[in-house]
């Protein structure tokens, strides 16, 4: 199977994706700011599905020497890399743009547009020259045009995914290098929750609608993976929320018991 690469895998949806790559039978490379986070969960994945099947390295995707190292750490350990994903990003608290910190906002896009950028760098270098690879970029609210208030800012850099991946596509077309879209919905994890005071009004209304449209990671993240491993061309897009899908979701809503949040008390 392939070896698969992951920023920000040690944990929410990129552990979740690094979980469902490992159960389909792929060699997979853990990522993330903290060496000891990483080790821990290269030896907790590595106990359950095999270390020889788990390799792991530190990197800020804000550095170029980092991510290089990353490359490295995959060629070292499976001698190639299938796929690269670019999951790694953070988000800012949902104020008005002017109520956010400058150094908050200045750390969003380097993390969401400059990690992407440079990742995307590192990973396309090395996949043309050993002829073949998938890099796979994480759209997120805004990559469609989406608006809300106190979205600005976060919604800006995943608009900038979506134009980042259609240029890159350009660019490497004819190589046998593919670039495409990941696209995983609404997923509870901490970075959706941190974005809220949960004692607000706001919260409790945002709740209802996440009941409806939002899944676990545990739901969505094997349905990405294989659809990953599935895709053959560039421009491929993966997406788990469909406009059919929550259409329907809405329209049975009033039927529906779902409580995504109760281990998250």
């Amino acid at each position: 199977m392939k070896n698969v690469v992951i920023t920000g895998s040690t944990r929410g949806i990129g552990l979740g994706l690094a979980r469902s790559f490992l159960e389909l039978g792929c060699a997979v490379v853990i990522a993330g700011r903290s060496a000891e986070d990483v080790a821990m969960r290269v030896e907790a994945l590595g106990a359950e599905f095999g270390s020889e099947r788990v390799a792991g390295a530190a990197c800020e995707v804000t550095s170029s020497e980092d991510l290089q190292g990353l490359w490295q750490a995959a060629v070292d350990a499976f001698g190639s890399v299938d796929v690269w994903i670019n999951n790694a990003g953070i988000s800012v608290p949902r104020k008005a743009l002017w109520e956010q910190a400058p150094e908050d906002l200045m750390r969003l896009v380097e993390v969401n547009l400059g990690g992407v950028l440079l990742a995307s760098r590192v990973a396309l270098a090395g996949m043309l020259a050993q002829g073949r690879g998938q890099v796979w970029n994480m759209e997120g609210f805004g990559s469609g045009g989406q608006m809300q208030p106190g979205m600005c800012a976060y919604g800006a850099t995943k608009r900038a995914v979506s134009y980042i991946n259609g240029a890159l596509q350009k660019e490497v077309r004819g190589s046998g290098v593919q670039v495409s879209t990941l696209s995983p919905g609404i997923v509870v994890t901490d970075l959706l929750v941190g974005d809220y005071d949960t004692t607000s009004p706001e919260w409790e209304k945002s709740k209802r609608i996440f009941n409806i449209l939002g899944d676990r990671v545990e739901t969505v993240t094997p349905w990405l993976a294989r659809r990953v491993l599935d895709s053959r061309k560039s421009g491929d897009s993966v997406a788990w929320l469909s406009g059919r899908k929550a259409f329907w979701r809405f329209l049975t809503a009033a039927f529906s018991k779902r409580d995504l949040f109760t281990d998250m008390a």
